[in-house]
């Protein structure tokens, strides 16, 4: 179920794992503009923008790296249209809806280590890695069998996820064939990815996504925890990455170099290069505007 035409709410949802780099700011500013543009393309209906901090996994943020980037947004005049949300004080929302699917048959305790799911995989022929994650067999889909839980996992049903895309167009995925059943809460007690933006997309009535070509691969696995939770399914839009010199995409992984703003402007226009939007001289204000303006001409 998509949301009324009328309505958008947009969110740019970074981790604080370290300043964002010159490839956060093409999601965030594409984000940006596609809140904006609605209002343009649909009178008396403005677009709303909000920042969420995704900083579940405690072990890999930086202390004060959240300053940093909100700090690095308002200087590139991204500034969000209501407080920014921390993910890491909001778990008894996710410990909810974790236990809405367990009730549902909908997840089940995992007792398996990395190292089962690999002896599982390689006695059976199949020790096929999907993105450096093994493919779930499923071991303890009916029960523990002696073990004790150290995870939870969703149910995938054998279903083919259909879902378009805004630039990508249609697409498609088996998650049961092509991801086994994923993780909802880790053995570290932390909920996963997953779960977290379901849940919050749908408090914050987040009508439209708009996030980096990479997190596409996520979208069937929403799909269906929105399905299975009654929430609504957005509207996505997956943006362009930016690449480095050996052709992988930048990321905090690989040591990309942390986004300057010292000269705004700068880095919004390679930002907008990206996004296939024209460079503009003048101030920052004008040049945001001009962006909106034509984000607006051509995504009705």
């Amino acid at each position: 179920m998509n949301p009324p035409a009328t309505a958008y709410t947009g969110r740019f949802a970074p981790s604080p794992t370290g300043p964002l780099h010159a490839g956060s700011l093409v999601a965030a500013l594409a984000s940006w503009l596609d809140a904006r543009a609605w209002g343009l393309n649909h009178p008396g209906s403005n677009g709303r923008w909000l920042i969420r901090i995704e900083d579940l996994d405690q072990p890999r943020c930086l202390a004060g790296a959240d300053r940093v980037i909100l700090g690095q947004l308002a200087d590139c005049g991204l500034l969000s249209d209501a407080a920014p949300l921390w993910q890491s004080q909001r778990t008894p929302l996710y410990q909810a809806a974790l236990e809405q699917l367990l009730a549902n048959a909908q997840a089940y305790p995992c007792g398996c280590s990395r190292k089962d799911v690999e002896q599982v995989l390689a006695a059976s022929g199949s020790g096929r890695a999907r993105h450096d994650e093994l493919i779930y067999p499923g071991t303890c889909r009916h029960g523990l069998h002696g073990r004790s839980a150290r995870a939870w996992r969703f149910a995938a049903a054998s279903e083919t996820v259909l879902w378009t895309d805004r630039r990508l167009g249609l697409q498609q995925q088996d998650v049961s064939l092509q991801v086994g059943d994923f993780v909802l809460k880790r053995a570290d007690g932390v909920f996963a990815y997953q779960l977290a933006v379901v849940v919050d997309d749908a408090a914050q009535g987040v009508s439209h996504v708009v996030r980096g070509e990479d997190l596409a691969d996520n979208t069937p696995r929403q799909i269906l925890l929105q399905r299975a939770l009654g929430l609504p399914t957005p509207h996505y839009l997956h943006t362009p990455l930016v690449r480095g010199a050996d052709g992988d995409k930048l990321s905090k992984q690989n040591q990309a170099q942390a986004l300057d703003t010292r000269a705004p402007l700068a880095a919004l226009n390679a930002a907008a290069t990206v996004l296939a939007l024209p460079a503009m001289s003048g101030t920052r204000a004008e040049a945001l505007q001009a962006w909106v303006r034509a984000w607006a001409d051509r995504t009705p």
